[in-house]
């Protein structure tokens, strides 16, 4: 597909939002605000909308109450209300479930919601209330106090399907890759970008679809030690799942947590930035250990088993299953 052609369809300017389900919808509201720091901008009935420091938006990181975890839908910000018809239109095209949203969504205008060809149900908006800026307001600070909702990471039987997606049809740079030897030399993981840094979405071979994790932005690497300090003080020890450490891949610095319900989140910081979507990826050779993990512990088995089921379009849990692809590479670690 064209450059050209890829500007016709949309302007996508970055990850918007993250909606976590939850069980318990005040318990998981004083995890993610009194403990890991965002700020409550709003709530409803079942849901609470969340932000972080750097936000200037109603809401990066939803809270939806619900019978069992997982994540709802991700959600992009796109340039104009044009993008968004545009995108209806090609989307229909391609035979995708498509609709208009409504206004289910506080803070957020038209949406345009589809389940990809990937089966992740995605939200395209234009337009979200502004809030004030939290960035220097100091005494409102607390816990982690991450600065950004930085990126979700998805996995799916064929990444290189993913790739191609995400570069050829929504015009995704791709910082770093994963890739197999020849004669094969497929595509196993690759960090997609629309804002100047590393990833927005990153798309891993795995059983799905599902979703990994996401990826909340801090300031500085003391304010990893402190989170650390800050759940094992609260009794969440057991919930830091893997580091501190720093990655090969990102060269971040990090350490993944589960909530209390189990869903995934990774403190992270100290990527580079990236803005060219033209240039050429860093590529990584699926047997190189060193993406994964640069320094630090090897993760624990239940990192790489399990992920969160993701919704379908009619908002039901779906259950990943393992792929073929993961069968065929057994030694095959995700990155």
């Amino acid at each position: 597909m064209s450059a050209g052609r890829i500007k016709d369809i949309a302007n996508i300017a970055r990850l918007g939002h993250v909606e976590f389900r939850t069980t318990d919808l005040e318990r998981a509201r004083d995890f993610y605000v009194d403990l890991i720091g965002l700020h409550e901008t709003e709530r409803d009935h079942d849901r609470i909308y969340l932000r972080c420091t750097e936000d200037k938006q109603h809401h990066t990181f939803v809270l939806r109450r619900a019978q069992s975890a997982g994540v709802g839908h991700i959600g992009f910000v796109v340039a104009d209300e044009d993008d968004l018809d545009r995108m209806k239109a090609r989307f229909e095209e391609l035979g995708l479930p498509v609709r208009w949203a409504g206004n289910e969504m506080l803070g957020q205008g038209r949406t345009l919601s589809v389940q990809d060809p990937l089966g992740f149900v995605i939200d395209y908006y234009a337009t979200i209330q502004p809030v004030p800026w939290l960035v220097q307001q100091y005494h409102l600070h607390k816990g982690a106090s991450p600065t950004r909702v930085d990126h979700v990471n998805v996995l799916t039987p064929d990444a290189q399907a993913g790739y191609d997606w995400y570069t050829g049809e929504l015009g995704f740079g791709c910082a770093e890759l994963t890739e197999s030897d020849p004669p094969e030399q497929r595509i196993w993981a690759s960090w997609l970008f629309r804002k100047s840094t590393v990833h927005d979405i990153a798309v891993m071979t795995g059983a799905g679809p599902a979703a990994h994790h996401i990826g909340l932005s801090l300031g500085d690497p003391l304010s990893i030690i402190r989170a650390c300090d800050m759940l094992a003080g609260a009794g969440y020890a057991n919930s830091i799942e893997r580091g501190p450490g720093r990655h090969g891949i990102s060269n971040a610095l990090f350490v993944y947590v589960r909530d209390p319900d189990g869903n995934r989140f990774e403190l992270y910081m100290g990527d580079y930035l990236t803005g060219n979507r033209g240039a050429e990826p860093i590529r990584w050779n699926l047997n190189n250990p060193v993406r994964q993990t640069l320094w630090g512990a090897p993760p624990p088995r239940r990192w790489f088993e399990e992920s969160m089921a993701v919704e379908t379009f009619d908002g039901s849990a779906l259950q990943a299953t393992r792929p073929p692809l993961m069968q065929a590479v057994p030694n095959y670690v995700p990155d």
